[in-house]
C-alpha cells in the first residue's frame, strides 16, 4: 500500500516514512503545497498524511481542493493545530482522521492501517481465505496454520489482492501500489511475485484474468 508523506519538518517525514515501511508501506514524501496539491490528485495513493503549515499552500486549501476534485483517499491531518474549532474545521473539509503533535508513532501506523483497511471496506486487520491468514497491522503470513515468509514486495502485492478480493486487479494498479514514485519500476516483476506467493500458497490463490490482471476469489 502505498502512502504520501506531506510535511516540511524534513527530518520528522523521514522518521515517518521508516516507520510506515517498516510497518509495510511505501511511502513518498512532499514537503510543499503546491506539490502536494498535485501528487495527491494525479497519483494513486492509498492513504495521505496531510500536514496543514506548508509553504506554497497551506494544507486545509490542498485538502479542500483534492475533494472538490473527487480525490477519495483517505487523509490523515498531521499537525500542530490543536484547537477543537481547527479539528472540526479539518473534517469538515474533508480529512478522515485528524492526529495533533507532539504524537506517538505507534498510535500514526495504526490509525493509516484503519483507514486504509476500511476505504477497502475490510472491518478487520486480519484476512482469511483460501487457507491463507494475513495479518495486514503485524505484517505477517500463514498458510495452512503454517507461517510463511513473504518479502515486502510479496506481501504488498498479497495484501492489496486480498484487500480487494473479488476485483480484478491490473497489473498497472499494483504497481502504482506497491512502488514508491521514485522506484524504478519494472512491469515483469509483478508476474515475478505472484508466482513466488502461489509457490509459497497455493497455485489456485491468485487467479489470472487473461488481458485484465489478477483477482483473488474468495
Amino acid at each position: 500500500m502505498r502512502i504520501l508523506i506531506v510535511e516540511d519538518e524534513q527530518t520528522l517525514a523521514g522518521q515517518l516514512a521508516e516507520q510506515l515501511r517498516q510497518a509495510g508501506f511505501v511511502a513518498d514524501l512532499c514537503h510543499d503545497g503546491s506539490d502536494a496539491a498535485f501528487l495527491g490528485a494525479t497519483e494513486p495513493y492509498d492513504a495521505i498524511i496531510l500536514d496543514l503549515g506548508l509553504p506554497g499552500r497551506d494544507g486545509l486549501s490542498v485538502l479542500k481542493e483534492w475533494r472538490s476534485q473527487g480525490v477519495d483517499c483517505p487523509v490523515l491531518i498531521l499537525t500542530a493545530r490543536n484547537q477543537l474549532h481547527e479539528k472540526i474545521e479539518g473534517l469538515n473539509a474533508g480529512a478522515d482522521d485528524y492526529l495533533t503533535k507532539p504524537f506517538q508513532m505507534a498510535e500514526l501506523v495504526a490509525r493509516i492501517h484503519a483507514l486504509v483497511r476500511r476505504a477497502a471496506g475490510n472491518a478487520s486487520s486480519v484476512l482469511e481465505m483460501k487457507g491463507v491468514r494475513l495479518d495486514l497491522s503485524a505484517s505477517q503470513v500463514w498458510y495452512e496454520g503454517t507461517p510463511i515468509k513473504l518479502t515486502a514486495h510479496e506481501f504488498r502485492v498479497l495484501a492489496y489482492l486480498m484487500q480487494h478480493r473479488g476485483k480484478v486487479v491490473s497489473r498497472s494498479e499494483l504497481i502504482d501500489h506497491i512502488y514508491a514514485q521514485d522506484f524504478d519500476r519494472d512491469s515483469n516483476t509483478v508476474e515475478v511475485f505472484i508466482g513466488r506467493i502461489r509457490k509459497k500458497t497455493h497455485a489456485d490463490l491468485i487467479e489470472t484474468v487473461r488481458g485484465l490482471g489478477y483477482r483473488i476469489n474468495e
